[in-house]
């Protein structure tokens, strides 16, 4: 199993009035670095196009525990927390890692995949699931157990 990290630095953009990393920048980080992870894995955005299917988030919490400011060096991980066994439905965890290796924030999204021409959701295809399969789980991972439609 792979473990997933990021190194990244905090530039002025993406401060705040109280000379700290705004809020929303937490989101764009992670959102960047689950994007980096699954083009190397092979599922860029000419793939998602190709299969008509997107990732969407129902939830994205971020939960902030130590200040980032200008020029700070932070390591990002990804972890999936939950999924179901076809990964149809997904939850991943961040950590925002300071050099002194306190966690500064972590962030948890919970989502799933649209099909972008029925605009409903949907299964992924193998390759998709293959990505998937790759990534490392939390010590708490949980098989979400859905129940069959009657």
């Amino acid at each position: 199993m792979q473990h997933f990290t990021r190194s990244m630095q905090v530039r002025w953009s993406d401060m705040d009035a109280n000379r700290h990393l705004r809020h929303s920048v937490y989101y764009d980080y992670g959102a960047a670095m689950r994007m980096m992870v699954l083009s190397e894995g092979g599922l860029n955005l000419r793939k998602l196009e190709e299969f008509e299917v997107g990732p969407i988030l129902f939830r994205e919490e971020a939960i902030f525990k130590r200040e980032l400011r200008l020029d700070d060096k932070i390591t990002l991980d990804v972890v999936m927390v939950k999924s179901t066994e076809d990964f149809a439905r997904w939850s991943l965890r961040h950590h925002f890692i300071k050099e002194d290796g306190a966690i500064a924030a972590v962030v948890n999204i919970d989502g799933a995949w649209m099909d972008l021409v029925k605009r409903k959701l949907t299964v992924p295809n193998q390759f998709i699931q293959s990505i998937f399969s790759m990534f490392p789980k939390s010590e708490d991972y949980e098989l979400i157990v859905t129940k069959e439609k009657k």
